[in-house]
């Protein structure tokens, strides 16, 4: 039981953490200020043998809206036991519309965060910058040590018909969804929901490097998920919770697991997070510091995943691909994305993405086979890795523009 072994020894490391956490702050005090060096160092020797820590907030006061900063109050407006909607409230603007305009609401922005290892606030700067445009609702997924066995089961369907529910509250006619790597497929399953049912889809879905079909160009990532019988992912991955925590007995996925194989598979993003916080902490800019430091919090802040909600995925997804050949059910329900004929469709795709395969995301316009073609766009965005596409100069400078751009045309 290697988590309840982990467990234990961080339980003995815990002095030794709080002692690295003192001399941090001994070495930054105002008495020492030419110690950068070693304030560092006690920084990470504290990163490293400090228990899993909880996420840290998204802590977004206020953004800038034209030349204006707007404050932002952040609030849960609906929950299941396994996920939080975390809406972002722009404050009303002062502003009278011109001449000739009438005022029109902007649209509120469903932002559909991944289930896949890492908690929802990685997102952040994602969440920061659709704020620009419109109120922003995320979906903030639990950690599955903490939800008690009373809550019972979670599944991939069970992650649809969250999604759902969300989007069934927040209504149709004028949210805008976008849903993010792995969240791409659930998220499309759960608006084809709710058109069979009758119920008014979104006003437009952007995809955004995710594994809608993984028969195309399959990564590593694929080949492991295809290559393995769900019994080898039960008896490598799977472990229990330990009593410390509320949902001891739960069989998840570990969240320190999934961490190991991010940085193993993308050290060049960890190197360049370290890379940055020791840059800032040796030219003792205070806002470098704490903005690097954030970066770094943001990426470490991993969760657990329930054993069933992996399993699922990678059958469901990986494996049986129930989705590319049109034989998902959810709840007995048949998820058929042609009934999505007036929801705008937009796909985002990097030619670097090494998580993701070419053209697994461009694959939802193939399922989504009633949405007209002037209703449609599909970006494959050069130089640009799976993290660009959510995160730094390939989100801020292309992406969310050519977003944007998609979702004034469509309204």
């Amino acid at each position: 039981m290697w988590y309840a072994w982990l467990e234990a020894q961080r339980g003995l490391m815990q002095s030794l953490s709080n002692w690295a956490m003192r001399g941090c702050d001994a070495w930054t005090s105002p008495a020492m200020p030419c110690m950068p060096v070693a304030a560092a160092g006690y920084d990470w020797l504290y990163r490293l043998v400090r228990p899993t820590p909880a996420p840290p907030p998204f802590g977004i006061a206020a953004v800038t809206v034209g030349d204006r900063s707007v404050p932002v109050v952040e609030q849960v407006v609906d929950s299941t036991p396994f996920c939080a909607l975390r809406q972002f409230t722009r404050a009303p603007a002062p502003v009278a519309p011109r001449r000739g305009q009438s005022r029109t609401a902007p649209p509120d922005i469903f932002l559909c965060a991944p289930l896949a290892g890492h908690h929802a606030v990685m997102l952040r700067e994602t969440v920061e910058t659709l704020l620009q445009d419109g109120d922003v609702y995320v979906t903030d997924w639990a950690n599955a040590r903490d939800v008690p066995l009373a809550a019972g089961r979670f599944g991939l369907d069970d992650y649809v018909l969250a999604v759902e529910r969300f989007l069934r509250k927040l209504g149709g006619a004028h949210t805008h969804v976008i849903a993010v790597c792995q969240a791409t497929a659930p998220t499309l399953a759960a608006a084809a929901l709710l058109a069979r049912a009758g119920e008014v889809p979104p006003l437009s879905l952007t995809l955004v490097g995710g594994p809608i079909d993984t028969r195309l160009n399959p990564t590593a990532v694929d080949r492991l998920a295809q290559s393995h019988r769900l019994d080898w992912f039960r008896d490598t991955v799977i472990d229990t919770v330990p009593p410390r925590y509320a949902g001891s007995g739960r069989r998840v996925c570990p969240g320190f697991i999934q961490h190991a194989a991010i940085v193993a598979a993308h050290p060049h993003r960890q190197l360049a997070l370290e890379s940055r916080y020791w840059s800032s902490r040796l030219s003792a800019d205070a806002t470098a510091i704490a903005n690097s430091l954030r970066a770094l919090n943001e990426y470490a802040a991993i969760l657990d995943m329930a054993e069933d909600y992996l399993l699922d995925t990678i059958r469901v997804i990986f494996q049986e691909q129930h989705l590319a050949h049109g034989e998902w059910r959810v709840g007995g329900r048949r998820v058929q994305p042609p009934d999505l004929a007036s929801t705008a469709l937009c796909t985002v795709e990097g030619d670097r993405d090494d998580i993701t395969g070419a053209g697994q995301t461009h694959a939802a316009h193939t399922l989504c086979s009633a949405i007209p073609v002037q209703k449609r766009c599909r970006w494959t965005i050069p130089d640009c890795d799976h993290y660009d596409l959510f995160t730094g100069p390939r989100w801020h400078e292309v992406i969310h523009p050519a977003v944007v751009r998609f979702w004034a045309s469509v309204r």
